[in-house]
């Protein structure tokens, strides 16, 4: 990023206070002028993250490394700051001979390592040096040694290089990046001392060619090397090594051994005497010894110097006067930008080459495919041209002209010659090519090479192709592995293939071609790339059937789904809609359940219409790891996907005994069972609050299933049969005994109580199906209060207990005839109590009409602000009477001529019971319509008494 004009200036200053700080601590003479020359093209962000005290600790600490350096050697010092205010990286300074590749070297050697890289400082000084290497002064550019110092020995031009690298604290692994960074700067040294002999030898070699290949090869093959090797002296290559080597035999075949004395360059030391050849394989004998004059290859070592790369390996055969080859004269180096860069029609070796794949080819010169071919050599990987054969080419080549339009990926093996890597050309549909895209082919390729390592260079440009070079390092000694290239292009197409494409094949497949058209016109828009990101399609198909299910804007879907891959304990819900939802209302259900939601991520899904739709996805843990295994993926999804639906869709409340669905393996119904009783032990026993009652039910989960195993046993009529009483009782006994072991006194009284109710109970109405032929959204419970634990006095004859998410209520009778009103009650907490008071009362004033009183309330627990909408607020007290008066109809036998006819669907453990006889009384005057049309309706012998 360009600095601005005030940054500039600050930089200016920040230098300049450094410099005034150095004077005012009397420093040695020309620390400023120093100061200023080490940071004039230092990055100027860097300077301003810095104190001026920091600046000159730099400069003070560099020059002190720089006192003393012997001709020909590097200094390297790496030190760590203790921590503090200022700078915490690791510092790493350098002082040695200006050179070209310092730089780039030594960042490489540390990105090798591993290490970051912060600030890279590199100034270049004029410098005087005595004899022995002490540093007498630095020198202004244009200054000139000393009175008796020899120009060439005593004024020197150095690199005083500064990096800050991530914090290194372990003394060791400094002391290796110290060893490290001397070895690259000693082979940057040998390389660039020695590079005007390894340019001449070049020349050299290709100088003394003609006269010294053997006559059986051809004279335009030693043409072509002699130009080549002359070419690649013109600047085309940076000389890194030179070494000559002869065929001879050794420990176990023939090997290639150096000839002593004729290295240069990384390779001019001899390698250590005594130290026995490899033998080449039989393969490497074989290129080794084969009649030609010159080949171009990789190495398997990569450049310590400039760039990180594998070597270029430019290898000339040796002749004996006999024409034999007797070994090879080996160049190893980079191929420079400019080589790279140059026409392959002025490039030797390759013009000669790219004319005859264009000769077998067989296009007319001059036309369009001749043209096309030229530029896919053109652009061709320079390393691939110089190393691959006239056939390769040819096959590439012509098959890349016709992908283009085929809009399909291919790739293009070459195994290296002398076995140690494989070359893989991937070319691709431009607007498929993504990181994603070359990491997943990189993969196949690993997994089909079985490569050791992969590298990679890619090209985008305005060809409709994109290409990828892919070099795959085999295990030494590996030998390829047989390749199924149409299984191999197979695997690449599919991994290139987009979303959108996998999608439309996969709606062809689920639905057919002819109705997977309109419905990928619809909805193929309508992922969103986030959503694309993070599904696959099968996973796109499935949301998609739930948003086809949802034809009102309030409806809603659910999926519970296994993730492929993540944290075992995870789980994911979806949720569906048609119009946004608000967090608020839906994590509440999910802390409910017993599940903590961990992520959410929403995606919103346009139809090509315009319509919107939403797609909530939830990642959820369950209390225990195993907790999700503990039944199957299809029980727990109807399990927990059933229950968030019933609380949704106002079938059920949302309450901490929702973790029992999950904990103990319950339905929403079962658990709608266990939510009535505590509902009523709550308005009969007042000493514990709500959730009290809940978490000892959620605590003790085995008691809480046995419950409503208890209770399904006493009424459930599907499973009615000879020795229900002995089932009933091998329940309660069980739960007899796990309550001998609850520890908590209090948990033992509600669980106690939470069992005295159902076995108090005599009818219900959860086995009832409504019309739907489902079960009813409301519960009621008939009881013998005489059997009821801990219940105040007085206690009635008989007790109906109503409860729904939207009203709960209570009808109190103390004699088998009674008659007494029902009453709209504001007590939620104990409107029982409140109805009991009122029962007392009203027994003596019907005393002349029937033998006894009664009387019902209900409270309506969804009442909107009156405030607000006072006739919403009375019709949802009607509805709620209507659903109160229901659950005491439920229960009550009717009379049909002589004969008394249960309910449906109900298991009685009393007598029969046909006398409902209900009356209006506080908030319910005015509906007495709404009872008889209840009554009418159910066909109650009553009627609209």
């Amino acid at each position: 990023m360009t600095a601005t004009s005030e940054e500039i200036q600050q930089r200016s200053d920040r230098i300049a206070q450094a410099c005034e700080l150095a004077s005012e601590e009397q420093g040695p003479p020309g620390e400023g002028e120093l100061i200023e020359a080490y940071f004039r093209h230092a990055p100027t962000e860097d300077l301003l993250e810095r104190s001026p005290q920091d600046l000159l600790d730099i400069v003070r600490s560099h020059r002190e490394l720089g006192t003393q350096r012997p001709a020909g050697t590097a200094k390297v010092a790496c030190t760590t700051p203790p921590l503090g205010d200022g700078p915490s990286h690791t510092k790493i300074q350098i002082v040695t001979d200006d050179m070209p590749f310092l730089v780039d070297s030594v960042r490489a050697q540390l990105l090798s390592m591993g290490r970051g890289i912060h600030t890279v400082v590199h100034p270049i000084l004029r410098v005087e040096r005595d004899a022995t290497g002490a540093l007498v002064r630095i020198l202004p550019d244009d200054a000139v040694p000393s009175e008796g110092q020899s120009q060439s020995v005593g004024v020197l031009n150095e690199s005083w290089m500064h990096l800050e690298i991530d914090r290194e604290s372990d003394a060791p692994d400094r002391d290796e990046i110290v060893a490290r960074l001397r070895g690259v700067l000693s082979d940057v040294r040998e390389a660039v001392e020695d590079w005007p002999k390894m340019r001449a030898r070049a020349r050299m070699i290709a100088a003394e060619l003609p006269a010294v290949v053997p006559a059986d090869i051809p004279e335009a093959e030693v043409k072509q090397a002699v130009e080549l090797l002359d070419w690649l002296a013109d600047n085309h290559f940076t000389f890194l090594a030179c070494r000559d080597y002869r065929l001879a035999p050794t420990e176990g075949g023939t090997g290639l051994i150096p000839v002593s004395g004729s290295g240069l360059g990384l390779l001019r030391a001899d390698p250590p005497m005594g130290v026995p050849r490899p033998a080449l394989s039989d393969a490497v004998l074989a290129k080794a010894t084969e009649r030609r004059v010159l080949f171009v290859t990789k190495a398997n070592s990569r450049s310590s110097v400039h760039r990180p790369v594998h070597l270029d390996y430019v290898g000339v055969k040796t002749f004996g006067p006999d024409g034999q080859i007797t070994g090879e004269r080996r160049i190893l180096g980079l191929f420079t930008a400019s080589a790279y860069a140059e026409s392959v029609g002025r490039v030797p070796y390759l013009r000669e080459k790219v004319a005859a794949v264009m000769r077998k080819a067989g296009f007319q010169d001059e036309s369009h495919s001749s043209k096309d071919l030229l530029g896919i050599l053109e652009d061709y990987p320079r390393d691939e041209l110089f190393q691959a054969d006239v056939d390769q080419l040819v096959d590439v080549g012509t098959s890349v002209l016709t992908l283009a339009q085929k809009r399909r990926a291919r790739v293009f093996l070459r195994p290296d010659d002398y076995g140690r890597f494989v070359s893989a050309l991937v070319y691709i549909p431009r607007d498929r090519y993504t990181t994603a895209v070359r990491l997943r082919v990189e993969g196949i390729l690993r997994e089909a090479l079985h490569a050791k390592s992969i590298d990679y260079t890619a090209r985008v440009s305005e060809s409709p192709l994109a290409r990828v070079h892919y070099v795959a390092r085999l295990e030494p000694g590996a030998e390829m592995p047989d390749i199924d290239i149409d299984l191999l292009n197979d695997k690449i197409g599919a991994a290139i293939r987009t979303w959108d494409e996998d999608f439309r094949d996969a709606a062809i497949r689920e639905v057919g071609e002819e109705a997977a058209g309109p419905l990928v016109a619809a909805y193929g828009p309508a992922f969103s790339i986030s959503y694309k990101d993070d599904f696959e399609v099968a996973q796109g198909l499935a949301d998609l059937r739930r948003l086809e299910l949802l034809e009102q804007p309030t409806d809603t879907e659910f999926a519970l789904y296994k993730p492929r891959s993540g944290d075992e304990a995870i789980r994911r819900f979806k949720l569906f809609r048609r119009e946004p939802i608000s967090l608020t209302r839906v994590l509440p259900l999910f802390t409910h359940m017993g599940v903590e939601v961990v992520d959410e991520r929403p995606y919103e899904l346009t139809r090509a219409d315009g319509t919107p739709m939403y797609v909530y996805d939830f990642g959820l843990r369950a209390p225990a790891d195993d907790l999700w295994d503990s039944m199957s993926h299809a029980e727990l999804r109807e399990l927990f996907e059933g229950a968030i639906d019933a609380v949704w869709n106002n079938r059920a409340e949302s309450d901490p005994l929702g973790a029992l669905v999950l904990r103990a393996k319950l339905t929403w119904r079962q658990v709608v069972i266990l939510r009535a009783i505590t509902k009523y032990v709550r308005q009969t026993q007042s000493r514990f609050s709500e959730n009290y009652i809940v978490s000892a039910l959620v605590h003790n989960k085995d008691i809480a299933a046995d419950l409503v195993a208890l209770f399904e046993a006493r009424f459930d009529p599907d499973r009615a049969h000879e020795g229900w009483e002995e089932a009933e009782e091998e329940i309660a006994a069980r739960i007899q005994a796990a309550l001998d072991d609850v520890s908590s006194l209090d948990e033992d009284r509600i669980l106690r109580s939470c069992l005295g109710v159902i076995r108090a109970a005599l009818r219900t109405n959860h086995f009832q199906l409504g019309p739907d032929g489902e079960g009813k959204d409301y519960f009621s419970i008939k009881l013998d209060p005489t059997k009821v634990p801990d219940l105040p006095q007085p206690r009635p004859a008989f007790e109906i207990w109503v409860y729904s998410p939207r009203v709960e209520g209570v009808h109190l009778r103390f004699g088998p005839v009674a008659r007494g009103g029902l009453r709209w009650s504001d007590r939620r907490e104990d409107f029982r109590t409140e109805i009991l008071g009122l029962v007392k009362a009203q027994m003596v004033k019907n005393a002349v009409i029937v033998p006894t009183g009664s009387k019902g309330g209900f409270y309506a627990k969804q009442l909107p602000d009156p405030a607000v909408d006072r006739g919403a607020w009375l019709e949802e007290g009607k509805a709620a009477y209507r659903v109160f008066l229901s659950g005491l109809l439920d229960l009550s036998d009717n009379r049909v001529g002589t004969d008394i006819v249960p309910p449906e669907r109900v298991v009685r453990h009393d007598g029969d019971d046909p006398y409902l006889v209900v009356a209006a009384d506080k908030g319910t005057a005015t509906f007495s319509d709404i009872a008889n049309g209840v009554a009418q309706s159910y066909g109650f012998w009553l009627d609209d008494a």
